[in-house]
């Protein structure tokens, strides 16, 4: 067998080559991210995603979701394409934001090749060892804590992971191993005593360090929510339409943070600055012709108009995002008619403070 020294070394090489910034190894020792974790679901903040608590023991015990597992290895990717000018679109309430990851094509499948290209290369290099699964959000795997005993960065007070030379704005994937290759030492943690995620959070969603309530974050709103939005949370939401970035974006440590030069993370469809009512306005072909291989699918057609809906009602109220709400209220189901009047309720309220300061003014 190939020297396991050399070999991790030429793991990392083939991720440099298959465009991963970064390789680390960790072994399957779960216990402490298991105990938080079952803490975290007691408490109810995993909001309807059931899928956190399936599996029994496999996502704290990566030997018993793929038999033989020894280490896991775990990669990421940045995905921050140039140019995107994140904070200039919040600050413009008629535009669209989009979480900067879901601007471009899904990752999942992108990465999901990547990693199973470098799992055919461990495979094939080693004779006696056919373990080399690739996953990447597709099975109960504890993504976040196996990358910080793998030295890829550690969980920020936001709760995803932050490198000291990248910050934040990357992807991971994870591939399970029976080669005892040499681990990786585990990340250090650099949050300090800074608290800027947990200040900006636009829904106070982060409960404390390192906790996140999921019934209160913007991202669980709108994209795994399917149902109604809670009427008191919808003015904080904004123009955000299809999760949030925040907390990052106010992090200090993406300063650091480098541009992805992967063609499939640049922005389609103009969803990097595009107009509310332009995206209000698309029937449910042109949604799915323009979403088609797009992560934004994630939220349904009718989560897409209730997301919308909301942000055209915190947006200004003018004469084309009245009349667009009012044409789809008369023709969406419950659920979006119930958004597009609460929106409309919003910018009538608007409306008549603007009337009153004009006429307050020429008095």
């Amino acid at each position: 067998m190939q020297d396991l020294n050399d070999l991790a070394d030429q793991i990392r090489q083939w991720g440099r080559e298959l465009g991963f910034q970064q390789i680390g190894i960790a072994d399957t020792d779960l216990a402490l991210a298991d105990g938080r974790l079952k803490a975290w679901l007691k408490k109810g903040f995993h909001a309807d995603m059931d899928w956190m608590h399936a599996h029994g023991d496999k996502r704290s015990h990566p030997d018993q979701l793929e038999p033989g597992t020894l280490r896991v290895i775990s990669a990421r990717m940045d995905y921050l394409a140039p140019d995107t000018l994140p904070l200039k679109i919040l600050k413009q309430p008629e535009k669209a934001y989009v979480s900067r990851y879901a601007l471009g094509r899904d990752y999942h499948k992108l990465i999901r090749k990547r990693l199973a290209q470098l799992a055919e290369k461990i495979r094939g290099s080693v004779s006696g060892s056919e373990l080399a699964r690739a996953f990447v959000d597709s099975a109960p795997v504890m993504e976040k804590p196996l990358a910080e005993k793998a030295g890829i960065g550690w969980q920020g007070k936001h709760t995803l992971i932050l490198n000291r030379e990248a910050g934040s704005w990357f992807f991971l994937g994870e591939i399970y191993t029976d080669l005892p290759l040499p681990i990786d030492r585990p990340a250090e943690n650099h949050c300090g005593r800074c608290s800027a995620c947990i200040t900006v959070c636009p829904t106070d969603a982060i409960v404390a360090p390192y906790e996140l309530d999921a019934r209160r974050c913007i991202s669980w709103l709108t994209i795994e929510n399917k149902g109604s939005i809670d009427p008191e949370l919808r003015p904080l939401i904004g123009n955000r339409i299809f999760g949030c970035d925040d907390c990052q974006l106010m992090c200090p440590w993406n300063r650091f943070a480098h541009h992805t030069g992967e063609a499939d993370f640049s922005p389609r469809h103009a969803l990097d600055h595009a107009d509310l009512v332009t995206l209000f306005n698309w029937n449910e072909e042109e949604f799915l012709s323009h979403t088609e291989g797009s992560a934004i699918r994630r939220t349904g057609y009718q989560g897409w108009l209730r997301n919308i809906a909301i942000a055209l009602g915190n947006g200004p109220a003018t004469d084309e995002a009245i009349n667009a709400l009012r044409e789809k209220t008369a023709s969406s189901t419950a659920l979006v008619a119930e958004h597009c009047n609460w929106a409309l309720e919003q910018l009538e309220r608007k409306k008549q403070e603007r009337e009153k300061f004009i006429i307050t003014q020429k008095s």
